[in-house]
C-alpha cells in the first residue's frame, strides 16, 4: 500500500472546492501551470539561500498543497469536461519539472552532496516515465510504489521538516539519498512488472 492508495478519499474532501473552482472558469490546465509555477519558484528560493534552513520548514506545506492541485486538475479535467491531449502533456512534463525543482536545492546543502541528489532526481524522472510507458503496451498508467509521487512527497517533506528544525544531521544525511534512490529503482522495477503482468 502507498499513500496514492489514500488518494479517492483525498479527492472527496477536495471536490467542494473543485466544484468552486469550475463554476469560477478556472481550467485543470491553468491549475497545473500554477502548480509547477510554484514549485519552480519556491525550489530557486532554497537554491538561493540554503544557509536559510528555516526557508525548508516550508516544502512538508507546499508539498502538501501541491498535491492537492495535482488532485485538482485532475478532477477538473475529468468531472468537468476539460481534459485535452495539451492537458494531459502538461501534467506529466510539470510534475517532473517541479519535482527536479523541490530536489535540486538538497544539493546545495552540506551531507548530501550533488550527485546522490542528482540520482534521485533523473529515478525520480524514470519512474513516472516508465509509468506513462505502460499504455504503449497494453496496460493502465502504472502508479506502484514504494516511492511513487505521493510517497515521494511525503519523504521530501518529513526530510525539509527535519533540516528547518535543525535536526542533527550527521546520523542520517550521509545515507538518506542512497536509500531514496535504491526504493526509486524498486519502483521502476514494479512498474515494469505491473505492466507488463497486466498487459499479458
Amino acid at each position: 500500500m502507498t499513500i496514492y492508495d489514500l488518494k479517492p478519499r483525498f479527492q472527496a474532501a477536495l471536490r467542494p472546492l473543485v466544484r468552486g473552482l469550475a463554476a469560477a472558469g478556472v481550467t485543470a490546465n491553468q491549475v497545473t501551470i500554477a502548480a509547477c509555477a510554484l514549485s519552480v519558484a519556491l525550489g530557486a528560493a532554497l537554491c538561493a539561500w540554503p544557509e536559510r534552513r528555516a526557508l525548508f520548514l516550508l516544502l512538508p506545506a507546499f508539498l502538501f498543497v501541491r498535491m492537492a492541485l495535482n488532485a485538482i486538475d485532475g478532477m477538473l479535467a475529468r468531472e468537468f469536461a476539460q481534459a485535452s491531449k495539451l492537458g494531459a502533456f502538461l501534467n506529466e512534463l510539470a510534475d517532473v519539472v517541479s519535482d527536479a525543482a523541490l530536489y535540486l536545492p538538497f544539493a546545495f546543502l552540506p551531507h548530501f552532496g550533488w550527485l546522490p541528489v542528482i540520482l534521485v532526481i533523473l529515478l525520480a524522472t524514470l519512474t513516472e516515465m516508465t509509468g506513462t510507458v505502460a499504455p504503449m503496451v497494453g496496460a493502465t498508467r502504472r502508479y506502484d510504489g514504494p516511492l511513487g509521487k505521493s510517497d515521494r512527497a511525503f519523504a521530501f517533506g518529513v526530510l525539509g521538516l527535519a533540516i528547518g528544525l535543525g535536526l542533527p544531521p550527521a546520523a542520517w544525511q550521509a545515507w538518506i539519498f542512497p536509500a531514496l534512490a535504491v526504493l526509486l529503482a524498486l519502483t521502476v522495477a514494479n512498474r515494469v512488472r505491473a505492466a507488463l503482468r497486466e498487459a499479458r
